[in-house]
């Protein structure tokens, strides 16, 4: 997979049919950190989520035959919503599987949209690898969250939204779950600028992908346990093709726990006046935790996403 390729290729495929969010400098951690940091805000992103962007560009990129066939996809809420909103954008229709610890209020933003959702599984994984199965039983297109090139390439436009946003990068911290995110940007950033630090942030209840790396091959169905990153959170498909992009481009790996997303999140939302999901968070707390190698550099803290359920936010704030 040639990353920057893709990514460009992606960029011009979706740039009109995604927002270009913001790029905004954030006083408050910069007083925190003694670093020049910078907010992706793709919490204001199309349907509150980064994953619209690899969503719409695997399925603009699909022929009409296959759309006439149909899509189906697995996921933990956002790429759910993501793939819905793309079918809506071009009147097509598809299934949505999902795991019964699916955030509520992100399955209520996918029926919104039109798509049908059915619940599989205990664990994300399943879902997808059922999925998979569904869709090749019935000849059906399946679109992954992360394990296709299409879908890391439109993930990964969000470096190409940074290149033209700030001229200097030296670091950029990225929640990670199944690693689309971080080896688009990472793969992208880095094909302009070697030297730019891609630092890949996991809840400690839930980091598969560095568990594998540790390992040096991917044991996608490594246990987690719940934790307010569920964007994050769960297994990955065997052989995805984003382990050695994970192996080759993240030059750091952060684990946070959960009373350090709470935290965060309650900072944030205090601070800024914006809503963001615990995956958001996830990297911030990274970025907090370590920022004393950060003092005088300019710093990206990508906020994934806003989708957080209205009783995890109670939670949260008790």
């Amino acid at each position: 997979m040639k990353i920057p390729e893709e990514v460009k290729k992606a960029y011009a495929r979706i740039s009109s049919h995604v927002r270009e969010t913001r790029l905004e400098k954030s006083e408050f951690y910069n007083e925190l950190s003694g670093a020049n940091v910078f907010l992706k805000l793709e919490n204001l992103q199309h349907t509150g989520s980064f994953k619209v962007r690899g969503a719409m560009n695997k399925i603009l990129s699909l022929s009409d035959e296959e759309l006439s066939r149909g899509v189906v996809t697995a996921s933990t809420g956002n790429h759910g919503a993501a793939v819905a909103f793309s079918l809506d954008k071009i009147r097509a229709k598809g299934t949505v599987f999902v795991s019964p610890k699916a955030s509520s209020s992100k399955i209520e933003a996918i029926k919104r949209l039109g798509t049908e959702v059915r619940e599989y599984g205990d664990d994300p994984i399943e879902a997808e690898n059922y999925a998979r199965k569904y869709a090749d039983e019935n000849n059906l297109v399946y679109i992954s969250p992360y394990n296709d090139p299409k879908t890391v390439g439109g993930q990964g436009t969000v470096g190409v939204e940074l290149e033209n946003q700030l001229d200097q990068i030296d670091a950029v911290f990225i929640a990670v779950g199944g690693g689309g995110l971080i080896s688009g940007v990472g793969g992208y950033l880095k094909s302009v600028n070697p030297d730019v630090q891609i630092i890949g942030c996991s809840p400690e209840n839930s980091q598969v992908m560095i568990e594998s790396i540790k390992m040096g091959k991917l044991i996608g169905d490594l246990p987690s346990i719940p934790t307010l990153s569920d964007g994050t959170a769960g297994g990955i498909e065997d052989e995805s093709i984003t382990f050695e992009p994970c192996q080759e481009l993240v030059d750091k790996w952060v684990t946070v726990t959960e009373d350090e997303i709470r935290q965060n999140l309650i900072e944030f939302m205090d601070s800024h006046h914006m809503l963001i999901e615990g995956a958001a968070a996830v990297a911030i707390a990274a970025f907090l935790k370590t920022k004393e190698k950060y003092a005088g550099k300019n710093v990206v803290l990508v906020l994934c996403g806003a989708n957080i359920g209205v009783e995890t936010l109670k939670e949260v704030l008790s």
